[in-house]
């Protein structure tokens, strides 16, 4: 359940990476409104699984899934550049985030 939370806390970090660039420096209100809900539910549910998980590997997967979720969200919605190498390297951070999420243990 805690690494549930962990990828649920990831995607929501997506979201407010997303909502931090389409608010223009925090100058349009609903995409600021949707920052602020994503981040306190992205920070709370991390707060809730590092309860029962080591905070090295938890953090890392939190981290790991927010970076590969907002750089596909921005290639996919937002007009990023797509290229192999950007391709290669988000599929490496998500090799790496499962690796983590195996090697970590509960308390």
């Amino acid at each position: 359940m805690a690494w549930l939370l962990v990828i649920v806390a990831g995607l929501l970090e997506t979201g407010f990476a997303v909502c931090l660039k389409l608010s223009h420096g925090f100058t349009r209100l609903w995409p600021t409104v949707a920052f602020c809900v994503f981040a306190l539910g992205s920070f709370g549910l991390l707060t809730l699984a590092l309860r029962r998980l080591d905070v090295g590997p938890a953090y890392a997967v939190w981290t790991g899934i927010g970076a590969a979720g907002t750089a596909i969200y921005g290639m996919v919605f937002l007009g990023d550049v797509i290229s192999t190498l950007k391709l290669v390297s988000i599929s490496l951070v998500i090799v790496g985030v499962i690796g983590l999420q195996l090697s970590g243990s509960a308390h």
